[in-house]
């Protein structure tokens, strides 16, 4: 905690600043969290202790509802779960994730404090809640937690106004955990010193979620619970330069982003980015064809189709109909490619939806296209270390490696690994798969360039002993091509 210190920033009460000049990828700080539980949906298939998505979990002997890699990591979270356990027993079942969070929060306090270490700035006790800020449907369902919460802990020492002090403070404090991989949110937690992080559209930092030195299933040596946020700098950040973080994503225009933040967290952001309506422009852009552009009745028209078209298409893939996806992508894309801007959102969001279900179905050819020209418009509106960008020019590099375009594939991974080198690190899961990725895709194209005719056999007689990937996993190594051309 050397490199910040608590300030009062005026307007935004407390927040954080640097005491020292830092570089692009550095860790400002790491902060493992106070508590975090698993989604409801999720608590069987990812660790309540590391929150790593595996199969074969090993399940709490005691409260049946827990779920463990191994005996290290139920060791580990022992200490968390030993009240929850005994509590899910005498109830016969669990509750859903807030009354957990909020139990697991609470049970720490009375053992610990609300400060549990010299490197925790604040008490968690004294973050804010936003209780008065709340409109009526979400109190409601904060009072129905806080007595779900009673049932699960009727000998609690502390009154209702207390409890939901901490509920508050977890509606608007609590930190998505993601997977391993970066792929699926799978949790929630509380970081006491990464909620003093202040908010903007365009920030230097990007906060990413390390579960540790642990890589393709191998545990290594390193302390127990190394579960830990990081937050690092996306660029150069001067002595005394206040740390800010996007609590929502940038890729919306500045009014929705400002009305998500007072919906979620109850402030007006007044960031330069959405004061001055920075790259709204782009994102609700016509395409302009040698200085002419459609017109603004053509435009609105597409733009209401697109908004119908992605609602079914969310409908389809909720429903698992995928096939039906593709067709509505397709057919929209057709209507939006003439008339809307390549940076367009509504484009923008339909070439994702397709390039991600046409990969999933396997047909890369037509997925890497729609993934190419998406990624192509999100370097035009992120921030160019924006970790979003990265984690999507990564997925499009691989559709491209998949689709034997070996050549814009290997770019892409290595545009995608810049990125993530200073997003994620050096040792995260995901930069050492995309590091090894890397090496592959750079010694086939060494062998595509050396005779095309060669590359594409081997490829084929690898894909026909063994299919590839789904894109789902977005990091497979093509293990039978990279078995052949190690024979070169």
């Amino acid at each position: 905690m050397d490199n910040v210190e608590v300030f009062d920033t005026g307007v935004k009460g407390r927040g954080l600043r640097t005491t020292k000049d830092l570089c692009a990828g550095e860790v400002v700080l790491a902060e493992p969290s106070f508590a975090a539980v698993v989604f409801d949906s999720l608590s069987q298939q990812v660790c309540h202790s590391c929150f790593r998505r595996q199969a074969n979990l090993h399940r709490c002997a005691q409260c049946k509802f827990a779920h463990y890699c191994d005996r290290t990591c139920q060791t580990a979270c022992w200490d968390e779960h030993k009240q929850e356990c005994g509590a899910i027993k005498k109830n016969g079942k669990a509750p859903n994730e807030n009354v957990r969070l909020a139990a697991r929060v609470l049970w720490r306090i009375q053992k610990d404090t609300g400060i549990v270490s010299d490197s925790q700035l604040t008490s968690v006790d004294q973050l804010e809640d936003h209780v008065a800020d709340m409109p009526a449907d979400n109190l409601k369902e904060l009072k129905i937690d806080v007595h779900k919460y009673l049932d699960y802990c009727p000998n609690t020492r502390h009154g209702v106004e207390y409890i939901s002090h901490i509920f508050g403070i977890i509606n608007c404090n609590g930190f998505t955990l993601s997977d391993q991989r970066g792929q699926q949110a799978v949790g929630v937690g509380l970081f006491p010193n990464l909620c003093l992080v202040n908010h903007d559209c365009w920030p230097n930092c990007a906060v990413i979620l390390n579960h540790g030195n642990c890589y393709s299933g191998t545990r290594l040596t390193m302390p127990p619970c190394s579960l830990r946020v990081e937050l690092r700098a996306l660029g150069k950040i001067a002595e005394n330069e206040e740390l800010t973080v996007g609590y929502v994503d940038f890729l919306n225009v500045s009014t929705d982003r400002q009305r998500a933040l007072k919906h979620q967290y109850h402030f007006d952001c007044t960031c330069k980015s959405c004061s001055k309506n920075l790259k709204d422009d782009l994102m609700m852009a016509a395409k302009e064809t040698e200085g002419n552009k459609p017109s603004d009745e053509l435009v609105k028209e597409v733009q209401e189709l697109s908004l119908e078209c992605l609602a079914k298409v969310e409908a389809a893939r909720t429903a698992g109909d995928f096939h039906e996806v593709v067709k509505l992508c397709r057919e929209c894309l057709d209507k939006q490619e003439p008339v809307l801007a390549d940076t367009h959102l509504y484009q923008l969001r339909m070439l994702s939806a397709a390039s991600e279900v046409l990969s999933y179905l396997k047909f890369f050819s037509e997925a890497a296209e729609y993934s190419r020209r998406m990624v192509e418009g999100y370097m035009k509106l992120y921030h160019p270390n924006n970790a979003q960008l990265g984690m999507a020019t990564m997925r499009a590099g691989v559709t491209h490696w998949h689709a034997g375009l070996i050549e814009v594939g290997h770019g892409m991974i290595c545009k995608a690994y810049a990125i993530l080198m200073i997003t994620h690190g050096p040792n995260h899961s995901i930069t050492k798969d995309l590091e090894s990725m890397r090496m592959q895709t750079e010694m086939e194209q060494r062998i595509f360039k050396q005779n095309e005719c060669v590359y594409h056999s081997m490829r084929e007689a690898a894909l026909q002993n063994k299919s590839m990937g789904m894109m789902a996993e977005a990091v497979s190594v093509e293990d039978n091509v990279k078995a052949l051309f190690h024979k070169q």
